[in-house]
């Protein structure tokens, strides 16, 4: 495996260094372990046509891609609800003269 060498500050290695050392692996293991976790944007484009080809297959209708960017954000309407409520029941709970 070819290996190369990427600069940066001396403060900035020094926080990597004790990361890794902290998970008991090498900087080289924790750089790549950190680069795993942040997918390009052509990976991105590649896993989002996967999972609509996989939903496509799961209810056995084809949708275009364009019908999948105009269909609403279903994940994101439940995290609005749920705030939504955590908020009530926090001003629920005020109202009582209780702590959250």
């Amino acid at each position: 495996m070819a290996v190369t060498t990427i600069q940066v500050t001396r403060e900035t290695r020094d926080h990597l260094a004790e990361l890794a050392k902290e998970r008991g692996i090498t900087l080289g293991q924790l750089v790549e372990a950190l680069a795993a976790e942040q997918p390009t944007a052509a990976q991105r484009a590649e896993r989002l046509a996967a999972d609509r080809e996989h939903a496509r297959k799961l209810i056995g209708i084809d949708i275009s891609d364009e019908e999948f960017d105009q269909a609403p954000d279903i994940l994101g309407n439940i995290y609005k609800i749920a705030a939504e409520k955590a908020r009530a029941a926090g001003n629920t709970r005020e109202d009582r003269g209780t702590a959250a």
